[in-house]
């Protein structure tokens, strides 16, 4: 600033210290060179940011619906269901439930049941889920055309299907099955043996095997799961280790159905 300046901004400060008044010359920047008291300046803050939420973990988070209008024109469309099957669209329910995968990874599967046993299948499943009990797959049975042997080679975990003729293995009015009030677990893990060709299906890589991971056999967790709550495992004459049902002939649960629709 230059003395010329300065003296004029001296001048003013007199003469409103005179008239009893205090005067603030203007701020102006400094000349080039000069510098800034960076403590004089108000300083931007930050905006506050939130510590990042970790997700929850998985969980089973089982929820039962109504068939809606896709699945239900695919279950029509495969035979899965056709007229003179015991329950229809009315009785049934989708059951979508979290599992654990053998891999090890959490996935979402699908389950059609009847609506008087839905309940039971989302409490069994979410405790085999708690206690980290694999399943290969689980989706609806239309998804291999109604072939029930195409959903066992696959591993697939699955509960209605009125069986096409050349697989029916109970009158269909009695069949737990087609009443939506079965389920077969792991089918590679846990064979059947078929007493048509006298062999395990869908393969007896795991027959003879009786501890394991997705193993289904005497005092397994599966195994307690159902049967207290009224299922029933191992009531046919030859082993069946993948499946449970609530009687036979098909019978009725009792409870109130968990949903409706």
């Amino acid at each position: 600033m230059s003395f010329g300046r300065i003296a004029a901004a001296a001048l003013a400060v007199f003469v409103a210290l005179g008239a009893g008044m205090i005067a603030v010359a203007p701020w102006e920047p400094p000349a080039a060179g000069g510098t800034v008291d960076a403590g004089a300046i108000p300083q931007p803050t930050a905006p506050d940011v939130e510590a990042p939420v970790e997700p929850p973990p998985p969980a089973a988070d089982p929820v039962i619906k109504p068939i809606p209008d896709a699945q239900w024109e695919r279950i029509v469309a495969t035979g899965t269901w056709r007229p003179g099957c015991p329950v229809g669209r009315e009785d049934l329910r989708r059951l979508e439930v979290g599992y654990i995968g053998f891999d090890g990874q959490y996935r979402r599967g699908v389950l059609v049941a009847h609506r008087d046993s839905v309940q039971d299948l989302a409490e069994i499943f979410t405790g085999l889920f708690d206690a980290g009990f694999p399943i290969g797959l689980m989706v609806p049975v239309e998804k291999y055309g109604g072939d029930v042997v195409r959903s066992l080679r696959a591993n697939n975990t699955s509960a209605f299907n009125c069986r096409k003729p050349g697989q029916i293995n109970a009158p269909v009015k009695e069949s737990p099955h087609a009443n939506g009030r079965a389920v077969d677990i792991n089918p590679v893990q846990n064979p059947w043996m078929d007493p048509r060709c006298d062999c395990w299906v869908p393969s007896a890589k795991h027959a003879k095997q009786t501890d394991g991971p997705g193993i289904i056999r005497e005092e397994s967790l599966p195994v307690f799961l159902f049967e207290s709550r009224g299922w029933v495992w191992q009531n046919i004459k030859v082993p069946d280790y993948m499946h449970f049902d609530t009687g036979f002939p098909s019978k009725a649960r009792t409870q109130a159905p968990a949903a409706s629709g």
